[in-house]
């Protein structure tokens, strides 16, 4: 915060005493805005999502499965029935996952 302070203290003496019309002065206040943003402000870096614990060899196989069966739905009615098995497989074992991971933690915890 400090940095951004000391910088724009500095350039606005800069600002104050350059331009000799409007259009001058608002370009001068606007490269010194977006500069600053650049300098000081962070940027997030975007992360994959990594998947819950409780996600198993079963689950991962399955949604490999699912996102290949996703991939050729577009090739007949075949296809789009067998995306919806898998999908409708791979919810039910992301739900048996689950509820077995909440009991055993449930039980740590009392």
């Amino acid at each position: 915060m400090s940095g951004l302070q000391n910088f724009l203290r500095e350039e606005f003496v800069v600002w104050a005493s350059n331009g000799s019309n409007v259009e001058e002065i608002w370009n001068n206040f606007k490269n010194i805005v977006y500069e600053s943003v650049e300098r000081f402000v962070p940027h997030k870096t975007l992360r994959k999502n990594s998947d819950p614990k409780y996600y198993n060899k079963e689950i991962k196989r399955l949604q490999s499965k699912v996102r290949k069966a996703y991939n050729r739905r577009k090739l007949g009615v075949h296809c789009t029935e067998k995306l919806k098995q898998l999908s409708k497989q791979l919810l039910a074992v992301k739900k048996s996952a689950q509820e077995a991971f909440l009991k055993t933690s449930t039980k740590q915890r009392g």
